[in-house]
C-alpha cells in the first residue's frame, strides 16, 4: 500500500525533538512534524495576546531569526486584529491574512509538492473561511487555486470551472446557506470532495447548522465533512490526500 507522506522538514530522520514548555501557558509540540509530517499549528481564539506573545517567543528562541528553508510552517488561526498584532510584535515578518485571520511563519510557503488542491467558494461570505482552507493546504506543502462565488444560485458558474475543478487532487468546497454545492462538485470530478459549512446564512441555517446536515447528507459519494468555519480542517484534510505518494 502506497504511504502517504508529507513535507520534509528541518526535523526529518532526526531523534525526536522534546516538547517546549512555554510557562504557564502551553507545551508546544516540535516532534509533530517529524511525526506526522505536518507541524502543529497555534490556534489563537481564547488565548491572550501575552500568551501568545510568550509562544511565539519560544518559537523564534528555537528556530532564530532565518529558520532553514526546509523549517516547519506554524500557523496562527483564529486571529484578530489584537492577537494577530501580539504574534507580529515577536515575528514582524510573519505573513499576515486579516480576511482569514491567520498568520505564518516563517513567512514564505515551502516549495509545492503533490497534487492541486482547488478551494471553492459558493459565496463572497463564505471566502474568510475559504481563504484559511487555501492558505493551510498552501502553507502545508500543496499548490492552490482559490474559485469564488460559484454557489448552486447560479450553477452555470460552478459548470465554467470544471476544467480547473477536475485537475484537482482534492478540492474543498466552502458553503453556507443550503450548503448543495459540495455535492454538486462530487457529481463532477473523480477527486475527493472536503466539504467546509459556514455559519453564513438567515436564521434557518442555525449558524451552519443547516449546510452542516446538508453536507453530511450529501448523495454523491467521496464527501468528507469538517466541522463549521473549519477552514484550517478542511485545507489540512485536502492536504494531507494531495501529498505526494511513495511506494
Amino acid at each position: 500500500m502506497a504511504e502517504v507522506r508529507g513535507p520534509r522538514t528541518a526535523a526529518a530522520g532526526r531523534a525526536a525533538a522534546p516538547d517546549l514548555a512555554v510557562d504557564g501557558v502551553a507545551e508546544l509540540d516540535h516532534d509533530r512534524a517529524r511525526r506526522r509530517g505536518y507541524p502543529e499549528a497555534v490556534f489563537c481564539e481564547g488565548k491572550s495576546p501575552a500568551q501568545l506573545r510568550a509562544i511565539a517567543t519560544a518559537l523564534l528562541e528555537r528556530h532564530g531569526e532565518n529558520p532553514a528553508d526546509d523549517a516547519p510552517r506554524t500557523l496562527f488561526t483564529r486571529a484578530d486584529a489584537e492577537r494577530a498584532q501580539a504574534v507580529l510584535d515577536v515575528l514582524p515578518d510573519a505573513l499576515h491574512e486579516p480576511e482569514a485571520r491567520l498568520l505564518a511563519w516563517p513567512p514564505i510557503p515551502p516549495e509545492p509538492t503533490g497534487g492541486l488542491v482547488v478551494v471553492a467558494c459558493a459565496g463572497t461570505s463564505d471566502l474568510p473561511v475559504a481563504r484559511e482552507a487555501e492558505l493551510t493546504a498552501r502553507y502545508l506543502g500543496r499548490r492552490t487555486e482559490l474559485v469564488v462565488d460559484v454557489g448552486v444560485a447560479g450553477l452555470h458558474r460552478i459548470l465554467a470551472r470544471t476544467e480547473t475543478l477536475r485537475a484537482a487532487a482534492a478540492v474543498v468546497v466552502v458553503a453556507g446557506m443550503d450548503g448543495a454545492l459540495p455535492g454538486v462538485v462530487a457529481g463532477l470530478v473523480s477527486a475527493p470532495v472536503v466539504a467546509v459549512p459556514t455559519s453564513v446564512g438567515y436564521g434557518a441555517a442555525f449558524e451552519g447548522l443547516a449546510p452542516l446536515l446538508t453536507m453530511l447528507n450529501a448523495c454523491a459519494p467521496g464527501v468528507g465533512v469538517v466541522n463549521i468555519d473549519n477552514g484550517y480542517g478542511g485545507g489540512h484534510l485536502a492536504a494531507q490526500i494531495a501529498a505526494p505518494r511513495r511506494d
